[in-house]
């Protein structure tokens, strides 16, 4: 089992540990949902150091990565830009999502799953063939992401560096020893900050006596959740597209002139496009009662469907859901719990952003 550098500070913190993609993790220090509305109200901290870093080098670096991902990094036009996009297989299937940040105009910084580390790395090192480019895993480098409407000004605060308030959505910037980007998973506003491994301790410490509070990976998941963002592994897999994933957004499938992209699983891809998405990723809200959890049946007007992702949520206090439904289904939809067919409602994702609710919430 593989640990954190913060392993210690977990244990002296209270948290409760968990076998997580062979990594030892919180799953709370206490009360998942205290950690769940601290973030919504003003801020937590995560230890996501169990996430891969990896820096991709070299006078062919662009043109590798807009190979690799589904997304175009040419639209990166400036350094500190990041990027959200899937690397695919042949088929159109996504191996992993990840953001991708332009250090230079040869330099790039990529993160990616913990689940997926091995496949990814061994997925990436060996498409470097043709390309004049270096893949670094940087496990030398610890990772906290700090959230809610408070972190940025408390990241500024315990660095003493006002000016990372100003750091613009998806770009990043070098304070000192500190990679601060303003990226997150939870549909809050804050900071992932990058840190070596021997530095991490004291940067936690100061964070918490700052008043942020240490979260766990229940939290993680609710916050995420309701702020409609995909889990690897259960909302995406490398069974399904992204177009399938609610993530067409992220997919450019052709040049500026109209011609098609060459991009691993672009064939793919353009068929699916071509010939009409069957499956859609959707939001559901429930009345209050049961909870769907992955692979609970989702019956529409068009066929069944699954849950992907499955909780109650904290802030709309009901029971939220992912689901991929056929195209075309009725708004109206059941989901199948314990032999009982209860009724539910598709709605579009995010459930939850910036604090405020974003959906009608049921009776």
């Amino acid at each position: 089992m593989r640990t954190t550098p913060l392993i210690q500070a977990h244990i002296d913190a209270g948290g409760r540990l968990v076998d997580f993609a062979g990594w030892q993790l919180p799953i709370h220090y206490g009360s998942q949902i205290e950690e769940h509305h601290a973030v919504r109200q003003r801020a937590g901290v995560f230890d996501v150091s169990h996430m891969t870093v990896v820096d991709i080098e070299g006078p062919q670096a662009a043109a590798y990565l807009r190979r690799v991902l589904a997304n175009d990094i040419a639209r990166l036009s400036e350094d500190g830009q990041a990027l959200y996009g899937c690397m695919l297989n042949e088929t159109g299937g996504i191996l992993d999502d990840l953001i991708t940040y332009r250090l230079g105009e040869s330099f790039y910084r990529t993160v990616v799953n913990a689940a997926t580390r091995e496949a990814d790395l061994a997925w990436l090192q060996a498409h470097t063939a043709g390309f004049e480019v270096r893949v670094t895993e940087r496990d030398d480098l610890a990772m906290l992401a700090v959230q809610g409407p408070a972190a940025r000004a408390l990241v500024a605060e315990v660095l003493n560096a006002p000016a990372l308030t100003e750091i613009k959505p998806f770009h990043a910037h070098n304070h000192g020893d500190y990679f601060v980007a303003r990226t997150g998973y939870t549909g809050e506003d804050g900071f992932e900050v990058l840190v070596a491994n021997d530095q991490v301790v004291a940067l936690w410490q100061a964070l918490l006596a700052a008043g942020v509070q240490p979260c766990g990976l229940g939290a993680r998941d609710s916050l995420r959740l309701e702020a409609g963002l995909n889990l690897y592994g259960q909302d995406m897999t490398d069974q399904v597209s992204p177009l399938v994933s609610n993530l067409a957004w992220a997919v450019v499938l052709n040049e500026a002139d109209g011609q098609p992209r060459d991009f691993i699983g672009h064939e793919a891809l353009a068929a699916e496009a071509a010939a009409g998405i069957e499956q859609q990723l959707v939001g559901l809200i429930m009345g209050k009662g049961a909870i769907p959890r992955a692979g609970t049946e989702v019956l529409t007007s068009a066929g069944g469907g699954v849950v992907t992702s499955g909780s109650f949520s904290p802030t709309i206090e009901r029971p939220i859901a992912l689901a991929r439904i056929p195209s075309g289904a009725a708004p109206e939809v059941s989901v199948v719990l314990r032999g009982r067919e209860l009724p539910a409602q598709v709605v579009r994702p995010p459930f939850v952003r910036g604090g405020q609710v974003k959906v009608a919430v049921p009776d």
